[in-house]
């Protein structure tokens, strides 16, 4: 129909595929690189260099640091972190059935009836395993 135009489409999209079309975003990344790995070396150079005790000792929070950092540590503790964080997500998956709660009908209410009932088989399982007691 339009030969002349077909023409120009097509030598356009060799244009695009070409490899002198990515030779800009090349230059980018070698120009922020070579930027980054400048501003390393100089701050490097050209940086004071005292290292004090203060400088050297650790700080957290403005609190000063006392005994060791390796202490063994319950793990329960990782256990009920987990179960958090495992829940918690559990959770943001009925957000979409609110939003669309009157599209989904009575087929969207039973998926996610059985979704609660997984969610809450899961709980319970938990709750007989005693995975939320601290003490033994």
């Amino acid at each position: 129909m339009f030969p002349l135009l077909q023409a120009d489409l097509s030598k356009a999209i060799s244009d695009v595929n070409s490899a002198a079309s990515w030779l800009p975003i090349a230059f980018q990344f070698l120009f922020a690189f070579g930027m980054i790995g400048t501003l390393l070396v100089v701050t490097h150079l050209l940086g004071p260099k005292r290292k004090t005790t203060d400088k050297l000792q650790t700080f957290a929070s403005g609190i000063e640091s006392h005994g060791e950092a390796r202490q063994p540590m319950a793990i329960k503790y990782f256990l009920v972190a987990i179960l958090f964080v495992l829940f918690d997500v559990e959770i943001i998956f009925f957000y979409p059935y609110a939003v669309n709660f009157k599209g989904l009908g009575w087929s969207g209410f039973w998926a996610v009836f059985m979704f609660v009932a997984f969610f809450l088989c899961g709980f319970i399982y938990i709750i007989k395993k005693k995975a939320l007691e601290w003490e033994d």
